[in-house]
């Protein structure tokens, strides 16, 4: 069984940062890609960030240029490094890891950007 764990959440000031983990445990073969996403209570989640085993990376339009995602080596360990935070930036972040055909999501961790 595949568990996600994320971590790194809080509450910061708008211009702030952030940075959020993720690590992955089990028996993964064949990893494909890891991804953020990020939902306010109400809404669709919404895609942050993805970093394919290449090291090829993509981001959602709302956060380029602000946010950074990273993995360390090739462990099932990832960071999204997140600047110039913005209230609209509040959401609950979900990691995800993506491997033959499966996908798992951690519980999320709340993100609230607000002075």
């Amino acid at each position: 069984q595949v568990q996600i764990v994320e971590s790194g959440g809080g509450l910061v000031q708008p211009g702030g940062s952030l940075r959020l983990s993720c690590s992955a445990s089990g028996n993964i073969f064949g990893l494909r890609e890891m991804n953020w996403f990020r939902q306010v209570p109400g809404t669709q989640r919404e895609f942050v960030a993805s970093i394919d085993t290449h090291g090829r990376i993509k981001y959602g339009d709302s956060v380029k240029d602000r946010f950074s995602i990273s993995r360390v080596g090739t462990k099932n360990l990832i960071f999204l490094q997140m600047d110039m935070l913005r209230p609209e930036d509040t959401a609950t972040y979900y990691c995800n890891f993506v491997w033959q055909g499966n996908s798992n999501w951690g519980q999320g961790t709340q993100v609230t950007v607000s002075s």
